[in-house]
């Protein structure tokens, strides 16, 4: 237990030791300027659809006030079944799909379940840092394996994954399509991380909160599309980012049938459940989302396209091609400290990134841009940021 002349009583080493947002210490000093253009997080910079939350507006309005079902209510869950079996062409049950209160909260109930302190789980990195650190919550060792840059392209070395793991390892922890990167694990390599985790009897986490983000295809590769329903496979899905439902907060994660009961309970003694009218207005945006989705994915194509161009003619900039997700993750000649950076940056020009350093140590001399935003937001960015990075 860690004491401290500022604490009431002791708290947990585990919590005392949790590393603080970097991203959040960025967006602090710069939320209430007028003249800032906030790219640093992880969201569109338009709100949800009208359809979306006239829904909410009329669950509210017919009552749908009341707890439900630790799980969902069963037709979110029946609405999500269909939408996965019809998106990935392979039979998703209603009952291995849980509601969460978004990806985050799916994650954290997972780490829950599994790590015992002194644990480790293996992650691809450089990583969304909140999925770092529910494996510190739990007293576990977050493992990294770094991707590394190849002619331009992040690339996944297998053996040094593998290699990473030990008798103490209880999940390979995978994000793609990436947060920060954009990188997209290919078909090939999922099926030998599968392969892999079937053998070893452990875990396979995947992140799949930017399946729909793609700019080639209709969805990025999943591991639901080759996994047996009981294989050790959970993905973690989410509202936030394919229906500009950030703030909603709500969720899914896909499991094996038998760990139906033991979300049940987690989701009871963690949220009870998600907001109910919430939960309503998520079977509208499934139901009748898909040409917004389509139309959004589009916009941030163009995004991708015009912000890529930009940075790479800067020239201390080295920007590997973002295959997907919305999110430029590129590195800046001479920086040692990307925090400071970001700090630089935005005291300078008003443009809000998120520090490489974030995502862990890999990612230091980096930062991240988001760029699903309307293109006068980009263009007005790039204009401020050519002369810093020039």
């Amino acid at each position: 237990m860690t004491t401290s002349d500022n604490l009431p009583a002791p708290v947990r080493d585990a919590i005392h030791n949790l590393q603080a947002s970097k991203i959040r210490a960025i967006s602090r000093e710069g939320m209430n300027r007028d003249d800032v253009l906030p790219l640093w997080f992880g969201e569109p910079n338009f709100p949800t659809p009208k359809f979306i939350c006239d829904a909410a507006a009329e669950a509210l309005a017919a009552g749908h006030t009341f707890y439900t079902e630790n799980r969902g209510i069963p037709p979110l869950r029946s609405t999500l079944s269909g939408y996965m079996s019809n998106l990935y062409g392979v039979d998703v049950a209603e009952d291995r799909i849980t509601t969460t209160v978004a990806a985050m909260n799916g994650i954290m109930l997972v780490m829950e379940a599994i790590v015992d302190p002194g644990d480790n789980v293996v992650i691809v990195a450089p990583l969304w840092p909140n999925c770092r650190e529910t494996v510190a919550i739990m007293g576990g060792e977050p493992r990294a394996v770094d991707l590394v840059e190849v002619d331009g392209k992040w690339q996944l070395d297998l053996e040094r994954l593998f290699a990473a793991c030990d008798e103490r390892t209880r999940a390979i922890f995978v994000n793609s399509p990436g947060n920060p990167t954009g990188w997209v694990m290919s078909v090939e390599q999922q099926q030998a991380v599968l392969e892999f985790c079937r053998k070893k009897r452990i875990w396979l986490l995947a992140d799949e909160v930017y399946a729909r983000l793609i700019f080639d295809r209709p969805y990025a590769p999943s591991f639901i599309e080759i996994a047996e329903p009981e294989d050790p496979v959970i993905a973690f899905n989410s509202f936030s980012k394919s229906w500009a439902m950030t703030g909603w907060r709500l969720g899914w994660l896909t499991a094996p049938p038998s760990m139906g009961e033991v979300f049940e309970k987690l989701n009871e003694y963690n949220i009870s459940g998600p907001t109910t009218f919430v939960q309503h207005a998520a079977i509208v945006a499934i139901r009748d989302g898909e040409d917004f989705v389509k139309q959004t994915v589009e916009g941030y194509r163009q995004g991708r396209d015009l912000v890529y161009q930009r940075l790479s003619g800067m020239d201390r900039v080295h920007l590997p091609f973002p295959e997907a997700a919305f999110y430029a993750f590129f590195r800046v000649d001479g920086v040692e400290d990307s925090l400071e950076l970001a700090r630089k940056i935005l005291n300078e020009t008003g443009v809000g990134l998120a520090p490489g350093a974030a995502f862990g140590q890999s990612g230091e001399g980096y930062l991240r841009l988001c760029f699903a935003a309307t293109p006068d937001i980009f263009s007005s960015a790039m204009d401020r940021l050519e002369p810093i990075l020039s």
